[in-house]
């Protein structure tokens, strides 16, 4: 038995994958996105975040059957609403092994996998196995511009998507849009050129900016710099996916 760290479990989400549901939020990610909205969820390890209401603990070490009792709770009130559990992050494939035995637990619930994509083949091996739908990433297509950004390479991540293609698990993939950066004409059609048929895929989102990102990195403890205008007005240019007849919507 594996245990995890998870820093949040959020209830009642309609954001994270079909009907209502409960997503878990798991410590650890690999990527450096300067934009990030979850800073608390990067590092591994729990951490104190400090605020105007005083301190908290982000992240606490939790078994797969203390989880799976907690979602199994709720069980009967997620399917009732065509819902059910949504694993992501941080980056919910650092914990594969924790994730897998969890699902393993759970009565009869409907998985989402929310991913950038940034693991090694094994580990989204062994959770597609266990999963009904992924929220996939795309952030970045030009490998230069993305190991600048997310701080990675992005082969790895294109890997995936393949393999993913071809697993038979349907997926969505998601496009953070971040001005002047992930958002522009150039970038937004090289994405829809790199879906374009593939298998498996229901539509792409396009997820415009949080402007409130860089209210978490203070209580941190982390600085918030980011090198791209915050102001500057979001391109939401659907039309370099629907001339390719990929389907997509602006979240």
């Amino acid at each position: 038995m594996t245990n995890g760290v998870i820093f949040d479990i959020k209830e009642f989400a309609v954001h994270d994958g079909p009907g209502v549901r409960t997503t878990v939020f798991l410590k650890g990610c690999p990527l450096r996105c300067t934009w990030c909205h979850n800073p608390e969820g990067i590092s591994p390890q729990p951490q104190t975040m400090r605020g105007a209401t005083g301190e908290r603990i982000a992240g606490r070490e939790v078994a797969p059957h203390e989880l799976a009792r907690i979602l199994n709770r709720q069980a009967a009130a997620l399917r009732a609403c065509e819902g059910g559990v949504t694993f992501s992050g941080g980056e919910p494939l650092m914990q594969a092994e924790f994730v897998a035995e969890t699902v393993d637990l759970l009565d009869n619930l409907h998985v989402t996998l929310d991913t950038s994509g940034y693991a090694g083949e094994r580990a989204l091996r062994s959770v597609l196995a266990r999963t009904d739908l992924v929220y996939f990433d795309l952030k970045l297509i030009d490998p230069a511009a993305h190991r600048r950004y997310t701080g990675v390479d992005n082969a790895p991540i294109l890997r995936n998507l393949r393999i993913l293609a071809g697993s038979g698990v349907p997926f969505v993939i998601r496009v953070p849009l971040v001005p002047g950066v992930t958002d522009t004409d150039e970038n937004l059609a090289a994405i829809a050129q790199t879906v374009r048929g593939l298998p498996g895929m229901q539509r792409v989102d396009l997820l415009p900016y949080n402007q409130a990102a860089g209210g978490k990195y203070a209580a941190a403890g982390m600085a918030w710099l980011p090198d791209y205008d915050e102001t500057r007005p979001l391109n939401l240019n659907t039309a370099v996916f629907e001339t390719l007849q990929v389907k997509v919507r602006v979240q």
